[in-house]
C-alpha cells in the first residue's frame, strides 16, 4: 500500500473541494487528517476535532468517492452533531445523522461510495425530525465512525493519542483546531502530509468529547459554519437544499414558548389613563391611573396534514396557559387549503381553547383564506398567530394587523415576525 500516494488523494480531494465547492472545502480544512490505526477505525471517523481515515479504506475509494467522505465527515462537524443528541440513543442517533447529511452531499453532485445510508424520503429533514421514524430493531449501520461519545454497549471510553487533559482544556496536541488568522492547525495545509503515529499503525481512538469540550465546541463549529457560508455565497456558490439548511441552522435558537408569551404580553400591555378622577375626590393633582382592556387574539392553526394533532394540543395548551393571564379573548381557525366550516370558535379568558375532536384537514395548504376572512369583518384584532409550516400561498400585501408565525421547519414567511419551533 502506497501511503504517499493515499496522501496525495487526500490532499487533491480537499483541494478540488475548496475550489469547486467552497462551503463543504472550508469546513474540510478546519479538520487536521490523520492516519488511523485500523484496528478501530475500519472507513473514516471523527471526533469533532480530527477526521481520522482508515489507508486502506482510502486506498479502494476513487478521487471522488475520497471527496464525498471528507464532506461528509465536516459536515457532521459543521452542523454540531455532536452537541445536538442530547439524551437520545446513540446508535439511532448516529444513524438519522448520516441520513440527514447524505442526501445534501448527493444534492451537491458528489459521488457517494457504496454503503452510505440513504432514504430520498428523508431529504431535507434534520436529525431530529428523522429520528423518531427510525425502528428501534432496525439493522442499519452508519458507513463511518462518530467517536465524539462513548459507545453505549460498553461505555469504551477509548485511549491513546486523543486523550483530553483531565482540566478539559483544548489544546493542539487533543485535536484542537486553532483559528490564528484565516487558516486552522493543519500541517501543511492542502498539500503537506497527513499526520499519523507509524510506530503505533496509526492514531488509537480518542477520548469521547466531555461536556465543556463539546460546548465550546459546538460554538467554534457555528462559527465555522457562517464563516464558510459566507464564503460560498461571495463566490457564488451556495444555494439549494445545503444552503436552506444552513440558513435554518444559524438562525438563534430560543424557546418559543418564552418568545410566544413575551410577545402577547407585550401586546397586551395595560395603559395608563389620565382621565381626571370623581370631583369628590380632595385635591388638585392627576394622578395617572391602571386600566386594563381586554385584548382580541386570533389565532390560526394549519390543519393541512403537516401539522400532528400532538403538536396543535401542546400549541394549545401554551396559549391557555399564557392568555389567562392576559385577560385575552381568543378567535380560533383552523385551516388547510380553506378554513373550517364551524369556524370561528370564540373563547373568552376563562374559557379553555381547544380544537373539536372531530376535524377536518389533510389537504392542500393556502394562508390566504384567513385574512380575507379578517379584511370580510368589522374587527381589528390586536394581534394574529398562526402554527404552520410555512409551505403554502401567501398574501402579496402585508395586512395590517400584527402577524406572528410559530413554524415548524425551515420555510421563511414574508412578513410579521417568525418564530422557530424547536
Amino acid at each position: 500500500m502506497d501511503l504517499a500516494g493515499i496522501e496525495q488523494k487526500l490532499a487533491t480531494a480537499r483541494t478540488r473541494l475548496i475550489l469547486d465547492r467552497p462551503f463543504l472545502g472550508a469546513l474540510v480544512l478546519r479538520l487536521p487528517l490523520v492516519a488511523a490505526d485500523r484496528k478501530w477505525c475500519k472507513t473514516t471517523a471523527t471526533d469533532a476535532r480530527k477526521l481520522y481515515f482508515n489507508p486502506e479504506f482510502i486506498d479502494g475509494l476513487s478521487l471522488a468517492e475520497t471527496e464525498f467522505m471528507l464532506a461528509h465527515e465536516a459536515l457532521h462537524c459543521g452542523l454540531a452533531h455532536f452537541a445536538r443528541r442530547n439524551n437520545r440513543v446513540k446508535w439511532r442517533w448516529d444513524i438519522a445523522c448520516d441520513y440527514a447529511i447524505n442526501p445534501l452531499l448527493l444534492d451537491e453532485g458528489l459521488t457517494a461510495p457504496f454503503g452510505i445510508l440513504y432514504d430520498k424520503g428523508f431529504a431535507e429533514m434534520t436529525a431530529e425530525e428523522i429520528y423518531p421514524y427510525l425502528d428501534k430493531k432496525m439493522a442499519d449501520q452508519t458507513i463511518d465512525q462518530h467517536i465524539y461519545d462513548a459507545e453505549e454497549d460498553d461505555g469504551d471510553q477509548g485511549e491513546g493519542s486523543g486523550e483530553m487533559p483531565a482540566n478539559g482544556d483544548l489544546s493542539a496536541d487533543d485535536g484542537e483546531v486553532t483559528d490564528k488568522g484565516g487558516g486552522s492547525d493543519v500541517k501543511g495545509k492542502t498539500g503537506a502530509k497527513a499526520e499519523s503515529d507509524t510506530d503505533a499503525g496509526g492514531a488509537k481512538r480518542p477520548r469521547p468529547l466531555s461536556g465543556q469540550q463539546r460546548e465550546d465546541l459546538a460554538v467554534q463549529w457555528q462559527q465555522r459554519l457562517a464563516g464558510a457560508a459566507q464564503q460560498a455565497i461571495q463566490a457564488g456558490k451556495m444555494d439549494g437544499s445545503l444552503a436552506r439548511l444552513v440558513d435554518h441552522m444559524l438562525q438563534p435558537s430560543l424557546p418559543w414558548r418564552m418568545l410566544l408569551a413575551r410577545y402577547l404580553s407585550y401586546t397586551a400591555r395595560n395603559d395608563y389613563s389620565y382621565m381626571r378622577p370623581s370631583n369628590r375626590r380632595d385635591g388638585p393633582a392627576i394622578y395617572p391611573s391602571l386600566r386594563s382592556t381586554e385584548v382580541n387574539i386570533v389565532v390560526v392553526v394549519d390543519t393541512s396534514g403537516s401539522i400532528s394533532s400532538s403538536e396543535v394540543s401542546e400549541f394549545l395548551s401554551e396559549i391557555n396557559a399564557i392568555k389567562g393571564q392576559l385577560s385575552a379573548r381568543i378567535t380560533l381557525l383552523a385551516c388547510d387549503a380553506k378554513i373550517a366550516e364551524s369556524c370561528p370558535w370564540v373563547y373568552e379568558p376563562w374559557e379553555e381553547v381547544e380544537l373539536p375532536e372531530k376535524l377536518q384537514g389533510g389537504g392542500g395548504t393556502s394562508f390566504l383564506p384567513p385574512f380575507q376572512w379578517l379584511e370580510g369583518r368589522d374587527i381589528q384584532p390586536d394581534l394574529l398567530v398562526y402554527f404552520t409550516d410555512a409551505e403554502g400561498e401567501f398574501p402579496q400585501q402585508e395586512p395590517a394587523t400584527d402577524v406572528l408565525w410559530l413554524i415548524k421547519g425551515k420555510n421563511k414567511v414574508p412578513f410579521g415576525t417568525r418564530v422557530q419551533l424547536n
